[in-house]
């Protein structure tokens, strides 16, 4: 078995076991853990309506901070973007998608995806470098903050490798792209990269919580 074969085959059907069985654990362990109720009377009765709002007033900064982090949020939002649409637009990963949905939908042109995917692994190492050499950002920074930047920027970076037929043969670039997603798939659930996933939900919680205690998120 070729290192492709392997990488196109155990490896990613592995990482995709583990990926969702990942996803499921921590997903039943969030709702395990909302199983409480408040003891205290709800001080607002408009929870509902308060708890979307406070998702929404979350994606501007909060105007006390918003000199301060206005460009890391902006860089935020690039490499997020960037990131998505490379992932569902660029010609062959909608052909990947076509195969494992039986559906499919128009890809941007290469030359488009190609640009915008070297803005994101750009975005991507300079947020790495920042954090790096910040002194207030590296105090608060874990191993979980570094491994899930580069985890994530590993794909971004292979991928265009492996397009550009860099340095080695094509075939080793696209299972080393590969492993790469494999590596982020079973990162994904266990790390600080499942606030993809309880982004929304916790920012509605926060407001919920927030707005029947009489408190303004």
């Amino acid at each position: 078995m070729s290192l492709l074969d392997f990488a196109r085959g155990p490896a990613l059907q592995w990482a995709g076991i583990i990926f969702v069985l990942g996803m499921v654990w921590r997903t039943l362990g969030i709702f395990m853990l909302m199983r409480s109720s408040p003891l205290s009377a709800n001080r607002d009765n408009h929870l509902f309506e308060h708890g979307v709002r406070t998702v929404w007033s979350r994606f501007v900064p909060a105007p006390v901070f918003e000199k301060k982090v206005s460009f890391q949020y902006v860089a935020g939002w690039i490499w997020h973007l960037g990131f998505l649409v490379v992932l569902l637009f660029y010609k062959v990963h909608v052909m990947f998608f076509e195969g494992l949905l039986g559906f499919g939908w128009p890809a941007l042109p290469n030359s488009i995806v190609l640009a915008i995917a070297g803005v994101t692994l750009g975005v991507l190492l300079w947020l790495l470098g920042r954090r790096i050499f910040n002194p207030v950002l590296r105090y608060i920074s874990t191993f979980n903050d570094y491994s899930s930047v580069i985890i994530t920027t590993l794909p971004i970076l292979t991928g265009l490798l492996t397009f550009t037929h860099f340095g080695i043969a094509y075939e080793t670039l696209l299972a080393i792209h590969m492993l790469s997603i494999a590596l982020l798939l079973v990162w994904f659930p266990f790390s600080k990269l499942f606030h993809v996933i309880t982004l929304l939900p916790s920012r509605y919680v926060l407001g919920v919580k927030f707005w029947r205690r009489g408190v303004q998120a």
